[in-house]
This record gives C-alpha cells, structure tokens and sequence, in this order.
C-alpha cells in the first residue's frame, strides 16, 4: 500500500538562550586541573559547564526528557552525581562529558545528593521521602532508608563514622547508622521545616536551618556503643520520655527521641543559636568544603557569610580572654577567673558579611582559594551567574564581584519570536531586552534595552526590527548599530499583536484599547545626519466594541481577521474595513490565530484548548480539535502548506493537518509553559520559547513520518509510564520498615528479566536437541552433524550455557536485583544449576555470588522446600566457599603487593628529597666561598 500522504519529522536541534536553570544548584567543578574556574549548573535537562572568567559554555553533560533537580560533584572532581525530575540519578565523566552510571530507585524528585568523602558512595535524598545509599565502584544500591514523613532536604555522611544525618520539611533530624541501617536518633527540636543543615569544626557541630531567622547549633558527643554499667540511670533514661510532654518544655532545650538507648553512638544537645539578619526561611546552608566558612541565604538576594574558628584559633582567643580576666581578677583581688571564662557562640562562628546580589539567590557553592581569597557562585532567579571574591585579609572584608554570566539568555520570560526573511536570524523579546541570534551558531549578536514585548517582526529588508510592548508603544530598532530610533505611542492599552501586510509596505497593530491601527513604512530626514532614515507613519483606525487580542492579513491583503476579547473573529475588507463575517464557537477568547498560505483556511486557537478551522469563503467550521491541556498560546502554518503547529501553556508543541483534520507530532522538551513559537520563511526550523527560560530550536529532517508508527510509539511511551507507576514487587520475608531495597521496576529491568528469561528458555531448547542428538547418532552408530543455533553462532559458537551467562553479564549492575526480582521462579532452579557451573569454572565469581544469594534470599522458603535442589545447594555451598577464598587470597596477595611498591616509591622519594637538599647544601657553600675571595681580592 502507497503512502497518501508523506510528512517530515521535525528534530531537536538545540537548546539556547539559558545560562541556568533555577531548580537545583549550582556547584565548583574541577576542569583541566583548574579548581575554581569552573561551575556546573542545571540547564533545564542538560547540566552546562561554564568557565567563569570567559564568559563561556566549555562543556554540556547532556541528559534524556526529565529536568535535572539536584547536583553534586565527586570529591576527586572528576565526576558529577545529577539527580532528575522522574528520581532518576546519573554519574556524568567530566573528562568526557558522558553518563557513566545511572541509578533508578526514586519514584519522585531527587532533592539532596551526597558523596561520602571518598567518593565511593553516594547518597539520595527525593521527594517521595526516601533516603536511598548507592556503592558508586559496584554500581548498585545498597539500601533504602524509610523514617520521613515529608520531602528530603539535606543529606550528610560523617566522615569519622559510618552514620548519616538526613533533614526533611517533616520538622526531623534523624541519624542512621549505616552498618545496622536503623535510625538511632531522631531531633524534633525544630517548629517548622528544616530546609539545610551543615557539620562544622570536624564534625563537632551540628547546624540546621529552618523557617525563622534562627541557625539552631547542636554539640555532637561521639560515645561508644556499649552500655557502660557506671552510667546514672537518669542520665540513661534521657530521651524516654514521650514527645508531647517534650513540647512543653522550652526551646532551648534539646528534644530527642531515642529508638535505641541503649545504642546510643552519638549525643547531641543545643548550644544555642546563630541570628541571620534575613527574616524569611533558609533557601539553603551550606559550607566549603574545608568547613572553614558557613554561608547562607533566604528567599531574597542576600548571602550571609559566616567565619567557623579552628579549635587551635579558639584556643588563642581563649588564652586572651582568660590573660584579661586574671588582669581584671588582680586588679579587684578576685581568685580563679578560669573557670568562668567561656567562649561564646557567636565568638565561634562569627558574622563576617553579607553579599548583595542583583536578584533573587536560588543557590550558592563557596570555594576557598589557595591564595587565602573565598570564592563565592550565586545562582540567581533571573538566569544569571554571578561570582565573589571576599579578601580575608582585609580589616573590613568586601564581596567584589569578579564576573557575571548574562548575554546568553533573558533575565525573563520571552514573550515574542520572530525568524529574518533569509533565516538565518532570530529575534527574542522580553520584559527587560530584545536579542537577536544566529540561527547556524546560536550566539547572540546583538542586545538592545526595550520594554516589556510583547510582539515584534522584522521589517522588510533585516536591518531593522519593531517591537510592540504592554505600554502601548511600538520601539524601532536598528541592528547595525543596536540602537532605538524611534519610539511611538501606539495604543492607549498594550500591544497584543503586530503582522506584516502581504505587500511589506507596512503592518498593522492590535491593542487593548479596542482599536485596530494601520501603519505604513516611510523615510524621513533625520536632523543629525544627512542620510534619510526608517521610520512608520499611522494611516487609519478600525475602531472595535472589546479589546484586540490577535491580528492577521489574508496572503491577497483583501481581508483582515481580528480577534477580540468577546470569544468571536471578525473577518473585515482591507480596503473598506467593511465587516465581512463572524467566527463563534470558542468558550474563551481566541489568543492566537493563523492564515494558510492561498487564503483559503484559517486556524484559530483558544484559551478553552480547542483549535477550530474554518474556511474563508463562509466562515463555516471544518473541524474543531481537543489541541492541548491547557490554553493554546500560539498557532502558525508551515510557509506554502495546511500544515500547522500550535504551542500550549501544557509544555508541548504540536503539529497538524488542516486538511485531514489529523495529529501529526508533538515535540516535547520544554518543561513548562511555551508562551510562542515562530516558523522560518522556508518551513525548515521552528523556534519555540518557554517559561522555563529556554529558547528551542527544531530542525526539519528528510526522515518521512508515518502516522501508525507514531501512535504506535506513544502507546509504548505510555505503556512505559504505565509501568514505572505500577507497584512495586514485594519481597518475600522481607518486613516493610525501616530498611529496603534500593532499585525500583522500571521497563528496563522487566526488558533485562525478559531476556534472562530467553536466554534460559534457549539453553533448555538446545540442551533437549542435544540430548536428542546425541540418541540419533547412538541409534545411527555413527556421528551427525549437530545444527548449530543462529544465536549462538552470532555469539562466536559459544555453549547454551555461556549464552546465559553473557546475558547475565550485560545487565546493568544497578538493576541486577530488580531483574532477578521480577524473574519467575519457575526459571531459577536451571539458573542455580547454572551458576554452580560458571562457579566451578571460577568466572565472574563476584557478580555469580552476588546474584546467588539474592536468590537465595528471596527465594528461600521455595528452595529449601524443593527436595530437587538439596544437591545443587550442597555443591554451591562447597564450590562457592572455595571459589570465594581464592578470590579473597588473590585480592590480599595484590594489596600487598601495592602496598610494598608504595613503600618501595615513598622510599626512593625520601632519598631523591635527601640527596636534592645536599646538592643544594653544596652549591649554597660552593656561593659563599666564592664571595668569600671576591672580599679578600678587592
């Protein structure tokens, strides 16, 4: 069967016009062995490095459909951990700018990412109130932590201990320990969310943030686990009390609810608090990664900075402090002024500045510089990345703003786009700035200060653009020099809509006063220059009885289409301005409304999510479409077809036929409201803008696209949803508390059981022909040749029984447990056997065992109670301990192999050291001597 109709797929083709995405922070990353040079930043899906000093994008570590919420980098610096929209958290290389490793375990938004401080794991915070500890080296979970009852904030790991400090908007604190995965200690001292926390002074201090202007800061005790019998029974009840009767008591005293007295491994009791000047709740806290500075910010544009003194500079003040006492103690002959002298709070953490930013601080990263100079990066609201230096050593230290990332995009939302005649330019306008872009290189070329856009065109010829605003103005621009003209007062009302007339000798222009202006283009001669000069004149006036909302000319300049406030389209004649018809159906105003090139049809979209089309000889109504969910913003068709796309408040642009009245694309990537879209003169790129700050371009390619075959793959997509929403597999024996397991289902670890499940499948298909064989050829007497599996032979020939370790082998190692969870039981007994096999034969003996004993765990009663599989266990049992030693023994041998040659390169280094100062020594003398008898000479 021919193909009626041929379309071609529109492809992403880039993002632009964003320096940072607000929703998650913003961080240092170590590039080209520079430390402080380079930030990392949330970019709607992408996460872009930018260099600070140049201005510029040196790197994109490039992500799927979700937006990232949540970033972190590796203590090595080497890698960052990226946390997603849909829970999902990636590992990106910063060498090579790829995902390494990808975490799935997260049903809602990763909030908190942590490292431990070797990098070796990592820990995730989301908004599904979980707490989930990857091994980064393995790639799997290790657990999953439950207690909270509201979204993660923060997430720390102590360095010293193997424990973990989780705080969520549930007003908690809760400790983990990490080796029994238990909560421990529960803080309830706090009245409202805690939004950050921080640990100071090698972990001796606690710090938290939460709605108010307090820093609560709590001492850390670290005490042995074991019960000591001397302990006051007072002191060990401490913490039994019930949480209501704690309430009562004051502020200032700690609350605690101790799960385990008896296990008690850390103490942890209020000193006192920190006062920020802000009133308003903690944004974030957080510190450098020396512990030396503590800064902070609210929801508005000033970071408080704060000084955390070393335990030998609390010493030093100690020491004055008790020299002035004993002085003050002489003097009024008073006796041991020691005892008394204590530093306060605000003497250990001291107050040092605060830094003014031009906008709004969503996030912040401190760095402290080798030359004793602190590094500070704020993300702002408005799409701009400022950096600080603070000089310590300054009497009164002053934040200086040493750069400022801006011209790649708007500080708000783009209300108005428009392509040049020879597409190659694009014009962006927004409350603040009109940018004009290449389209080919995607830089901006030019900015130009104007009011707030709200539609614009470039007028024939590309070297100037006119913007209507929401004063009412219409702002003429030269490009060559970035320079406003002219400025003209338009309307009484703002400008909702400006289109170019067929004949480009002008345009017309329709506001919110009700009126419809039309407007010629002319030259006139400017007083300061000799040359004559662009300039528009107003013609004439339609007046209306509601407000203008859209207007366009029909290709032949014969008719106008307004649409106005009341939910109608009034169609009038050019020349006359006599009414010609009236297009009604729509429940809400008509925000956006396009021609077809011949004239014939016309395409209305509405506030009530429908798009009508309805032909212009009668004004009837061909169809009307469900078009988006929420309000269509946009509409145009594609340059000489009746193809058309339309942009919703919904995030997705679509594309349709105005003839067969069908659905043929959605371009999705933006992730909140697109306000507009333009479409070049040859159809060739759509460029769309968003709420979420981003500019997109889409390119169209030579790809045909097939209808059937895309609806087939949106019912997939959606199949695919439909999974990762289903319930999760419970297992069996395994008590819904504290502790789970860290993987979730997703498709891919149903996709990796799927072919688990076939690789077994195969090995007992081919294992019963070769038994089959093997009986012909017995009956026969003599040796057939044995067809050999198209599968197998593509594999190299192998056994049935490699095949299904090969596949075993290619499942992720983040999602080996899930795939082995939803695997039927009725396949793991061949699956025991075979690993018994692989065992013996001492391949992958770490990820056999692996696998093995989460069988064995989940499926405990069903094989123990098989009499079939006594033997197999018995001889995994034997061939496992053996296999597992040798593996053991071999890891010994090598570390201490390593350890020799450590010491053996530490050694030759001491010697090179040694023998480096004598030559040094020796040349230093050789000096002397000779200015020596330099002297005696003269």
């Amino acid at each position: 069967m021919g193909l009626t109709r041929q379309y071609l797929r529109y492809e992403p083709a880039a993002l632009f016009g964003l320096v940072a995405s607000a929703r998650a922070g913003v961080a240092f990353v170590v590039l080209r062995g520079e430390r402080g040079r380079y930030v990392a930043v949330p970019a709607c899906e992408h996460v872009f490095v930018w260099d600070t000093r140049k201005g510029e994008k040196v790197l994109i570590l490039k992500g799927l459909k979700q937006q990232v919420s949540c970033l972190c980098p590796s203590p090595d610096g080497l890698h960052v951990a990226v946390g997603y929209e849909d829970g999902a958290v990636c590992v990106f290389n910063l060498l090579s700018g790829e995902s390494t490793i990808t975490f799935n375990g997260h049903r809602a938004a990763v909030t908190a990412l942590q490292y431990d401080h070797l990098g070796g794991r990592l820990v995730s915070g989301s908004k599904d109130t979980e707490v989930i500890v990857w091994d980064v080296i393995n790639e799997s979970g290790l657990y999953r932590l439950r207690g909270h009852k509201d979204v993660i904030t923060q997430v720390l790991f102590l360095k010293e201990k193997n424990l973990l400090v989780t705080c969520a908007k549930d007003t908690l604190v809760k400790w983990w320990d990490l080796d029994t995965q238990h909560c421990f200690k529960t803080l309830v001292g706090h009245r409202a969310e805690v939004w950050g926390m921080a640990l100071l002074s090698k972990e001796k201090r606690l710090i938290t943030g939460s709605a108010d202007s307090e820093l609560r800061v709590w001492d850390l005790t670290y005490i042995q686990e074991v019960k000591d019998p001397d302990e006051p029974e007072s002191k060990k009840n401490k913490g039994s009390s019930s949480p209501g009767a704690e309430e009562n008591t004051e502020e200032d005293e700690t609350l605690e609810l101790d799960e385990h007295p008896e296990e008690r491994i850390v103490k942890c009791s209020k000193i006192g608090s920190i006062m920020r000047e802000g009133r308003d709740r903690v944004v974030t806290l957080g510190t450098d990664r020396m512990g030396k500075f503590l800064a902070c910010h609210g929801t508005d544009a000033v970071l408080e900075v704060f000084s955390v003194l070393s335990e030998e500079e609390i010493q030093k003040k100690l020491e004055k402090k008790i020299k002035k006492a004993r002085k003050k103690a002489k003097q009024n002959s008073e006796e041991e002024p020691e005892r008394s002298v204590e530093l306060s709070l605000q003497e250990e953490i001291q107050w040092v500045t605060n830094v003014k930013a031009s906008s709004k601080i969503k996030s912040f990263d401190l760095m402290l510089s080798p030359k004793g100079e602190l590094k500070m990066v704020l993300l702002l609201q408005n799409n701009v990345i400022e950096v600080y230096n603070l000089d310590l050593s300054a009497q009164v230290p002053q934040a200086v703003r040493v750069s400022r990332i801006t011209i790649g995009g708007h500080r708000s939302d783009v209300r108005t786009l428009a392509f040049s005649s020879d597409n190659i330019a694009i014009l962006s306008a927004a409350a603040e700035s009109v940018k004009i872009w290449n389209r080919s290189t995607l830089q901006c070329i030019r900015t130009m200060e104007c009011e707030y856009a709200l539609c614009s065109l470039f007028i024939p010829g590309d070297r100037q653009v006119i913007v209507g605003t929401r004063t009412g103005k219409l702002q003429l621009y030269d490009l060559a020099s970035g320079s406003l003209i002219e400025t003209l007062d338009a309307h009484d009302g703002a400008v909702w809509s400006i289109a170019l007339s067929p004949d480009q000798h002008g345009f017309v222009t329709g506001g919110a006063d009700k009126c419809v202006k039309f407007w010629e283009f002319e030259l006139v001669k400017d007083e300061s220059s000799v040359q004559k000069r662009l300039s528009v004149k107003y013609v004439r006036i339609l007046q209306l009885d509601e407000d203008v909302l859209c207007v366009r000319y029909s290709p032949n300049k014969k008719l106008l289409a307004v649409s106005l406030l009341d939910c109608t389209v009034k169609v009038f004649y050019v020349d006359t301005l006599k009414f010609f018809l009236s297009l009604y159906g729509h429940k809400l105003p008509v925000l956006c409304m396009d021609i077809c090139y011949d004239g014939t049809l016309i395409a209305t979209g509405s506030a009530d999510r429908n798009v009508k089309i309805w032909g212009l000889d009668f004004g009837d109504c061909h169809r009307s479409l469900f078009a988006h969910d929420d309000s269509v913003m946009y509409l145009q068709f594609v340059p000489k077809s009746h193809l058309f796309f339309t942009a919703g408040k919904d995030s997705k642009i679509k594309q349709w036929d105005a003839d067969k009245f069908e659905h043929i694309q959605t371009l999705e990537g933006h992730h909140q409201e697109v306000w507009c879209l333009a479409l070049s003169p040859s159809g060739d790129y759509v460029v769309s803008a968003s709420h979420d700050k981003s500019l997109r371009l889409w390119e169209r390619t030579r790809e045909p696209l097939i209808l059937e075959e895309e609806r087939e793959m949106q019912r997939e997509a959606e199949y695919e949803e439909s999974v990762a929403k289903e319930e999760q597999p419970v297992v069996a024996g395994e008590r819904q508390g504290e502790t789970g397991l860290a993987g979730k289902k997703t498709i891919e670890t149903i996709k990796a059981a799927e072919r688990i499940m076939e690789a077994i499948e195969l090995y007992r298909e081919e294992t019963a022909k070769l038994k089959e064989h093997n009986a012909i050829c017995k009956a026969a007497g003599k040796e057939v040749p044995f067809p050999v599996n198209p599968i197998l032979r593509a594999y190299g020939n192998i056994t049935p029984s490699a095949y299904v370790l090969e596949v075993v082998k290619k499942v992720k190692s983040s999602e080996l447990e899930e795939s082995l969870l939803v695997l039927p039981f009725s396949y793991v007994p061949d699956l025991l056997r075979l690993f018994n096999e692989y065992i013996q034969l001492g391949s992958d003996v770490e990820l056999l065992c692996r696998a093995l004993l989460f069988l064995l765990k989940i499926h405990f009663g069903q094989i123990t109670s098989n009499q079939m599989l006594v033997t197999v266990i018995e001889n995994l049992k034997k061939t496992t301990i053996s296999r597992v030693s040798e593996a053991r023994d071999v890891l010994g041998f090598n570390m201490a192999g390593l350890q020799f040659l450590k010491r053996e390169i530490e050694a030759k280094d001491e010697v090179t050291f040694f023998a480096d100062a004598t030559e040094r020594f020796e040349e230093k003398k050789r000096k002397r001597k000779k200015e020596k008898m330099v002297l005696a000479v003269v």
